[in-house]
């Protein structure tokens, strides 16, 4: 019984330094990775509309996602090759939406394929150096039903792009976005 115990209290202390740790490293909170289901809100679109459009907007507050993430969605039709879709880093680099946050823009390492709802796609983590960046780092997330493409750019205040993929990638699958897909798209 007394092993128990010691295993128990060995075990909250090291989680307590664990968290505390991360409090006061100024890191985002772990729970932008692990929360299955952060609060996404829909915010009015705060750009001027172009050759392709009003988007939508979304906002996940720092409470919800461990730093304030902002999602900026919309399709191009047409766009896209109707064969191979979102091949490669280059595909990917051409068809970002980087015009919205300073258009200066570095990868931070390669992209990896990705799947949202039933379209293939491919994601990708930047480094925003433009003048006055909206924020610190971006990711480029686009996905393609046949010519036609969805582009998603998240912009995070923090570099660590990493801890917030999977969230964004879980919010872009949801029914939210997926509604939005369908009726866009003329699916």
């Amino acid at each position: 019984m007394r092993r128990v115990a010691a295993i128990t209290v060995v075990a909250t202390s090291l989680v307590s330094a664990l968290a505390a740790a991360l409090v006061w490293s100024g890191l985002p909170h772990p729970r932008a990775a692990t929360t299955s289901q952060p609060a996404w809100t829909e915010v009015a679109w705060p750009f001027p509309i172009d050759q392709w459009g009003k988007g939508k907007a979304f906002r996940c507050k720092a409470a919800d996602c461990g730093a304030e993430v902002n999602i900026y969605l919309r399709a191009k039709l047409g766009f896209c090759d109707c064969t191979t879709g979102v091949a490669d880093d280059a595909d990917l680099d051409r068809m970002s939406d980087f015009d919205f946050v300073g258009s200066k823009d570095s990868p931070l390492g390669a992209g990896r394929p990705i799947r949202i709802a039933w379209m293939n796609g491919r994601s990708r983590a930047y480094a925003l150096a433009a003048r006055n960046p909206p924020g610190k780092t971006a990711l480029s997330v686009v996905f393609n039903e046949r010519c036609d493409m969805v582009v998603a750019t998240a912009v995070l205040p923090h570099d660590q792009p990493a801890m917030i993929e999977p969230s964004v990638i879980d919010f872009l699958s949801g029914d939210t976005v997926r509604r939005w897909a369908e009726v866009t798209l003329g699916l």
